[in-house]
């Protein structure tokens, strides 16, 4: 049986990041198991390729985007917050660049160059690296874990840090193993739901007959005739309210898109936590989007009847039906593109009505796409029963958790990776400072 003093099992943005932070004393002997042939593969798809690392707002302006206790996240911040994750960046030779938002990305905008650094940083430390090795259980025994890979093999630890991530995007290896550990141990597991998601409105995809999870809109789903009508356009600089059972539960300013799977953007992105949780408690949820937030109704109004007068009065219009007159209205207020599509959800509309369904947009919200392509799981192991000042258990001595596998999620724009790089790097170095004495093997 292989013997280490730490063991890290999940090889992505916390567990490389725990590893790099276990060895940089030197003293440990840590050794990191990733299931799949390479380590970081979720870190290769966020950001659509580019990988939005870190964020650099302060705590105040941080935590305003965690949830749903930011407390819990604070000592880490603190300990390694996003100018150290751009530091640690820069030592081992990734060059970033700010953009908008505060939001930080690797100079190349290449995501495979962030794993090559976090790989970098942890194999110079003096962390071993093993690939294709699966962790099929953790046990405790005898004051050492034990635990055992799909190849047959083991591996007796002193420590165990669990980074196995959450349940998005199960092909790059979050199949939800560490909620199953966690739970053997005796942790409470938070419900689980998909965020930073796509939410699908009502007609969007031609949906089977039988839907094998309530709310569950999979991607793969065909598009239906108003799905097509409206994939594709990019809403900029709009205000959208949602409204749960008729309540109004959140608004949200900025860019919105329509695409294959349904809203994304950072405002669909934004709210779709809420959403998610009201669709699956069963809760009714409704769109109202502002296309025109920056300008009254009235005011919108006369544009409209201003714009109609002329439309009507151009020769060229003479011959056009009123139909095709309005729809050259619609063209002059809104994307050409998204005219068919704004029709389809508005009902009946004409001139006078028109500035009132640009101002309130109304339709109602389907489902969401699943884990197969969100970006993070909300949920997870409780962060009552984990200690914030070292991501160790309250429950076992030696266990620890990092990452998206904690009940912990956060809003796009870099703070899901900051959050796991400062809970890999607070489990990475509470858990080497915890061993018996400098240098001493626990094992």
């Amino acid at each position: 049986m292989k013997e280490t003093d730490i063991l890290i099992i999940g090889g992505g943005a916390a567990g490389m990041m725990a590893a790099a932070g276990a060895s940089e004393s030197g003293r440990s002997r840590v050794v990191l198991v990733e299931k799949m042939p390479r380590p970081g593969r979720k870190i290769m798809v966020s950001g659509k390729g580019r990988c939005n690392l870190t964020n650099l707002k302060d705590w105040n302006g941080f935590s305003s985007h965690v949830h749903p206790k930011a407390n819990f996240l604070k000592n880490a911040f603190y300990g390694f917050p996003s100018g150290k994750t751009m530091d640690f960046f820069r030592e081992n030779g990734l060059d970033t660049v700010v953009e908008r938002g505060d939001r930080v990305f690797p100079a190349s905008y290449r995501s495979a160059d962030v794993v090559d650094a976090l790989l970098r940083a942890a194999k110079n430390s003096g962390a071993e690296i093993l690939t294709g090795q699966e962790a099929v259980s953790v046990i405790k025994k005898d004051g050492y874990f034990e635990t055992a890979l799909a190849s047959g093999a083991a591996i007796r630890s002193g420590k165990v840090i669990i980074a196995t991530g959450g349940l998005s995007y199960p092909s790059t290896g979050s199949t939800g193993d560490g909620y199953a550990w966690a739970g053997k141990f005796g942790h409470s597991i938070r419900q689980c739901f998909p965020s930073l998601t796509a939410l699908v409105p009502a007609g969007y995809k031609i949906l089977p007959e039988r839907m094998p999870e309530k709310g569950h809109i999979d991607r793969q789903y065909p598009l239906s005739e108003l799905g097509k009508s409206l994939e594709g356009n990019q809403l900029k600089n709009i205000s959208l309210l949602v409204k749960i059972d008729g309540n109004e539960a959140a608004e949200e300013f900025g860019d919105l898109d329509f695409t294959d799977g349904g809203i994304e953007g950072p405002v669909g992105f934004k709210v779709s936590r809420k959403c998610v949780s009201a669709i699956m408690n069963g809760s009714k949820v409704r769109f109202v989007i502002d296309l025109k937030p920056a300008v009254d109704t009235a005011a919108l109004e006369r544009r409209v009847l201003a714009l109609w007068d002329d439309i009507s009065g151009d020769r060229r219009s003479i011959r056009k039906s009123e139909k095709e007159k309005f729809r050259i209205l619609l063209g002059k207020l809104m994307p050409m593109s998204l005219t068919d599509g704004f029709l389809r959800t508005s009902g009946t509309v004409d001139v006078h009505r028109l500035a009132g369904k640009l101002k309130a947009w109304e339709f109602d919200i389907a489902g969401y796409v699943g884990y197969e392509r969100c970006v993070i799981t909300a949920g997870g192991v409780s962060t009552g029963e984990i200690s914030q000042k070292t991501m160790e258990s309250k429950l076992v001595e030696g266990l620890y958790f990092a990452g998206e596998v904690i009940d912990i999620d956060c809003d796009t724009g870099g703070y899901n990776l900051q959050s796991a790089f400062s809970t890999g790097m607070l489990a990475g170095r509470s858990a080497a400072a915890g061993l018996e004495g400098p240098g001493k093997a626990s094992v």
